[in-house]
């Protein structure tokens, strides 16, 4: 049996760390997946997938992270009653989104 997921897109905003009620850091982020086929409009679509990542997976993604970036997700599906979530094993940096000038500044 396998559960894995892998999942490659655009962090949709910063990723920020809390502490949940037992201390652990968490931290839910949203990848915007791009379908892999266009719409009737000739665009290519998105998907808004959040992902849960745990402890230092969250802390490092929140450091080196910001909205924009490229990153990668190796993790696994948790199902309860009510709810489906994807649950971070590994976050993989791919690239930073270029800044503009007005950034700089």
């Amino acid at each position: 049996m396998l559960n894995q997921i892998v999942l490659v897109g655009r962090l949709v905003e910063k990723p920020i760390v809390e502490e949940n009620e037992n201390g652990r850091k968490v931290s839910t982020i949203t990848l915007a997946v791009p379908r892999s086929f266009k719409n009737s409009e000739g665009l290519y679509d998105n998907d808004f997938i959040p992902v849960i990542l745990w402890e230092v997976i969250a802390s490092n993604t929140s450091e080196y992270c910001k909205k924009g970036d490229l990153i990668g997700i190796k993790g696994r599906i948790q199902s309860s009653v009510d709810k489906i979530q994807v649950i971070a094993e590994k976050v993989t940096f791919l690239s930073s989104k270029a800044s503009s000038k007005s950034e700089e500044q």
